[in-house]
C-alpha cells in the first residue's frame, strides 16, 4: 500500500494528519472503545499483571517502519488490556470515581482535534471565555457566594486535579502573607490540616518551601465523624500566635488566614439541593474546589477552583516575558489563565465540561448523583443486616465505611482479617475496593459511582464479600 491510499490496517504510511485516514481509523478507534465497554465486565477489575510484565511482551526499541492498525489493535487487546485496572467497570468501587461519559468522550476528541495551547486569551479566546463561562454556571448550580463568579473580583479556572488546586492557592496565601509581613518570615509561617486532610497538602507544603515543623496536623475527633474541633484549631493556633509564628493557611477560618475548602469528591452530590448544606460556611472560604472528573460525568483531568480574590493567584504565579505580550493582555481586558496556574500550557478542558452540562442538563446530572447514593445505601443496609460486618462511619454520600468485626481472640483489631478480606475480594478480579485506618482500625472503602453500576453489581459485591468472610473466620480459631 503506498501512501497516497489511506491506512485500513493492512499497512502504508500514516501521514500526520489526513481527513480520510482520520475518518476511517477513527471510527475503527471508536468501534474498538464501544466493544470494550460492551465487554467491560469480562475483565478481571483489579488487573492481575505482576510488576515488569510489560517489558517481556513488548520490544526494546521503537520501530523503524510503520505497523498496521490491526497489529496495533491486537496489541492492545492481548497486552495492554490485561494491564489495565478497569475504572468504569460497574464493580469498580475503590478510591473514589473516576467518571467516563459519552459526552466527556465528545469533548475530549474535539480538544485532541483543536489541539490548541490556551495558555493566554489570545491563542484561543473560545478557550478562555468558555471556562470562564462553565465555572460560573456550575458556581451557580452549587449556589456559591457571588463572590466567587467572573463578574466579581474571584472566578473559576480548571485544574489538572485538586493536589493542583490546592498547590496555587497555598501559594497564593504565602505570598499574600509574605507581603505583609516580609520575605524574611517565610520560617515562622503556619499550616493547619486535620489528620484527615489530604496528603497533596503536606506536597503542596513541600514544593511551597513550607518548612516541615511548621506543618500542624490536628487530631479529628472520631466521635465527630472524624471533624476538627474548632477548640483544637484553635489552641495550636493561640500556641504559635505566643511563639512569634504566623497562622496562614488552614481548611477551617480562623484569624487572617486563607481559608481553602475541598471537596473534590463530594462537591458534586451539593448540586443537589438535599446535600447543599454540606457546603454552609462556604461564604467564610478564600477558595474552593471540586473534580468534576470525579463524579460530574466528565473524562478525567478536570478540576474546578473557584478564589474569591483572582489578584492573589496572578499575583503569585504570573510571569509576562516578551514573547507572550500582546495588546489584550497589556490592556488587562482578559483573562490569561497562564497565571492561575502552575503551567504555562494548558488544553481545551472546558469544551468536554460544557458538553457535560449541555448534553445532560442539571436535572439528569443531579438524578445520576442520587442513584448512586441510594445505591450506597442500599450496600450500608446490607452490612449492618449482616452482624459480623459493622458501619465505622456514619455514610454521607456514596461512601460507606465498615469492616469485618474480629474474633475477641485476635490481637491486632482484626487488621490482618480485614486487609486479607480486601486481597481476596480484590485478587477474585470480581470486585476492587479500597482501603483506610481510622483510629488504627483497618477499615475497608466501599464507594459507588461508576457510571455502569447497578443494584445487581452492589448485591453481587456484598454476597462476594460475604462468601470471603465466610472463609477466613473459618479459619480463624475462636
Amino acid at each position: 500500500m503506498d501512501g497516497s491510499t489511506t491506512s485500513n490496517g493492512g499497512g502504508g504510511w500514516m501521514r500526520p494528519m489526513d481527513e480520510e485516514q482520520l475518518r476511517e481509523c477513527g471510527h475503527r478507534m471508536v468501534d474498538f472503545i464501544a466493544d470494550y465497554y460492551k465487554s467491560i465486565e469480562t475483565y478481571p477489575v483489579l488487573s492481575q499483571v505482576q510488576p515488569g510484565y510489560l517489558k517481556e511482551l513488548l520490544p526494546d526499541s521503537a520501530p523503524n517502519q510503520p505497523d498496521t492498525l490491526d497489529a496495533l489493535f491486537d496489541d492492545i487487546r492481548e497486552k495492554i488490556v490485561p494491564g489495565v485496572t478497569h475504572w468504569q467497570s460497574p464493580n469498580y468501587f475503590a478510591y473514589y470515581p473516576s467518571n467516563s461519559s459519552t459526552a466527556g468522550f465528545l469533548g475530549e476528541m474535539l480538544s485532541a482535534a483543536f489541539n490548541i495551547v490556551g495558555f493566554s486569551w489570545i491563542t484561543s479566546p473560545a478557550a478562555t471565555e468558555l471556562e470562564v463561562i462553565v465555572l460560573d454556571w456550575v458556581a451557580k448550580m452549587l449556589k456559591l457566594p457571588s463572590e466567587f463568579l467572573s463578574a466579581a473580583l474571584g472566578g473559576g479556572v480548571i485544574q489538572g486535579t485538586a493536589s493542583e488546586a490546592i498547590l496555587v492557592v497555598l501559594l497564593s496565601a504565602r505570598d499574600r502573607t509574605l507581603r505583609k509581613h516580609g520575605k524574611k518570615s517565610l520560617e515562622k509561617i503556619v499550616v493547619y490540616a486535620s489528620d484527615q486532610t489530604h496528603s497533596a497538602l503536606k506536597k503542596a507544603c513541600q514544593i511551597a518551601g513550607i518548612f516541615p515543623e511548621n506543618i500542624r496536623i490536628v487530631k479529628a475527633d472520631c466521635s465527630m465523624n472524624y471533624a476538627v474541633t474548632p477548640g483544637a484549631v484553635s489552641e495550636a493556633i493561640s500556641i504559635d500566635l505566643s511563639a512569634g509564628l504566623i497562622p496562614f493557611f488552614i481548611c477551617a477560618t480562623a484569624h487572617d488566614m486563607w481559608f481553602h475548602i475541598d471537596a473534590a469528591y463530594a462537591g458534586s452530590a451539593c448540586i443537589c439541593p438535599e446535600y447543599r448544606k454540606y457546603l454552609n460556611g462556604v461564604e467564610e472560604a478564600d477558595s474552593f474546589n471540586m473534580n468534576a472528573h470525579k463524579w460530574f460525568l466528565t473524562n478525567f483531568d478536570c478540576s474546578l477552583l473557584w478564589v474569591k480574590d483572582r489578584n492573589y493567584l496572578i499575583q503569585a504565579l504570573s510571569t509576562n516575558p516578551e514573547f507572550l505580550k500582546n495588546k489584550a493582555s497589556q490592556e488587562n481586558s482578559v483573562i490569561d489563565f497562564k497565571d492561575w496556574q502552575i503551567p504555562l500550557g494548558r488544553r481545551f478542558r472546558s469544551l468536554k465540561l460544557w458538553m457535560v452540562l449541555r448534553l445532560y442538563g442539571v436535572e439528569n446530572l443531579q438524578s445520576y448523583i442520587r442513584k448512586h447514593i441510594q445505591l450506597a445505601q442500599h450496600f450500608e443496609q446490607l452490612v449492618i443486616s449482616d452482624p459480623r460486618f459493622e458501619v465505622v462511619t456514619p455514610r454521607n454520600f456514596s461512601l460507606v465505611c465498615f469492616c469485618l468485626v474480629p474474633p475477641t481472640c485476635e490481637v491486632d483489631n482484626g487488621h490482618k482479617l480485614n486487609y486479607d478480606l480486601m486481597d481476596s475480594a480484590n485478587s477474585s478480579g470480581k470486585i476492587f475496593i479500597s482501603h483506610t485506618v481510622l483510629s488504627g482500625k483497618f477499615v475497608l472503602r466501599f464507594v459507588v459511582g461508576a457510571p455502569l453500576t447497578e443494584e445487581q453489581h452492589v448485591d453481587a459485591a456484598w454476597k462476594l464479600l460475604q462468601d470471603e468472610a465466610t472463609k477466613l473466620l473459618g479459619n480463624v480459631v475462636q
